[in-house]
């Protein structure tokens, strides 16, 4: 026999023996985590379940709050409590208006902030991570899965509103606090328009959210962390001393989709909206990738 007993096999070193035995056994990066497994896990979970009941019963919570309030004296200008009577359109404006600065950015907190922190506070992080799963593919997974739960969850609120008020109040016009009407089915359009403005302007809180949730095994601190910064964003877009300044705060645009409720359309605010969404998501987002590629994930 050519070989010694004992002596070790010679190997190429151009070949990866892990890629090579993965290889062997069917294993395709690109086939891990499918978004279908990930979409039915995250469905079945009772956040889930909670934040689409809650989105889909505040139309109808604030239908009965409308029902049982006594009347008001009238007065001299019309409010968003009294337009919203008028018909299921002013209806669903309100109940845009009444949520989008804080129920919303929770919703969108909730499914981007507890995807990944959850599953290390579950100790099934790592798990996943040896199947093994790339980081950088489970994080799109992830990501992917809850930009759709959320964008689903906030165009849920809009046509529940626009059911649950047009058989309150009918179908009459959409009547702005300008002044200006659009008719129902114009209206509708504008308001479901309106909600997709506002998933795109929640973009920062989703990365933000995935940010924190790759840097923390709470699920509860990377949720609330986002939200906290919403509410202090909010509270300084209030201070008009700040002047210009407020127009690089993330929620300085959270409102500019009121102006689709217009006859003629200033797309101005809006545009300007997006930009700064979607320049604050590109950084949070290249922050949770780079985070997650060199954590140890020990849980």
């Amino acid at each position: 026999m050519s070989a010694d007993v004992g002596t070790e096999p010679e190997y190429d070193d151009d070949v990866e023996l892990d890629e090579f035995d993965l290889d062997d056994v069917g294993y395709r990066p690109w086939r891990t985590l499918p978004l279908r497994v990930e979409l039915v896990r995250q469905l079945k979970r009772r956040r889930t379940q909670v934040a689409f009941a809650l989105v889909a019963l505040l139309p109808v919570i604030l239908w009965i709050a409308f029902t049982v309030a006594p009347s008001s004296p009238p007065s001299g200008s019309l409010n968003l409590v009294d337009l919203a009577k008028i018909s299921g359109g002013n209806f669903a404006v309100f109940a845009l208006f009444a949520s989008a600065s804080f129920l919303l950015v929770v919703v969108v907190a909730l499914f981007f902030g507890d995807t990944v922190a959850a599953e290390a506070s579950w100790s099934s992080l790592r798990y996943l991570l040896a199947a093994p799963i790339p980081r950088a593919r489970l994080l799109r997974q992830k990501a992917i899965v809850s930009a759709a739960l959320a964008l689903a969850a906030l165009l849920v609120l809009p046509v529940m509103a626009l059911l649950v008020g047009g058989l309150a109040y009918g179908t009459g016009d959409v009547v702005s606090p300008t002044g200006e009407s659009l008719s129902f089915w114009t209206g509708a359009g504008r308001i479901l328009l309106g909600a997709v403005y506002l998933a795109v302007h929640l973009s920062w809180v989703a990365a933000l959210a995935m940010l924190l949730s790759v840097s923390t095994d709470a699920p509860l601190g990377a949720v609330g962390g986002a939200v906290m910064v919403s509410i202090v964003s909010q509270i300084l877009n209030q201070i008009t001393a700040l002047e210009d300044l407020r127009d690089y705060l993330p929620t300085r645009f959270a409102t500019a989709w009121s102006d689709l409720l217009a006859d003629q359309i200033d797309w101005g605010n809006m545009t300007r909206g997006v930009f700064s969404a979607v320049t604050y998501a590109a950084v949070f987002g290249s922050l949770a990738i780079w985070r997650f590629r060199r954590k140890d994930v020990t849980s």
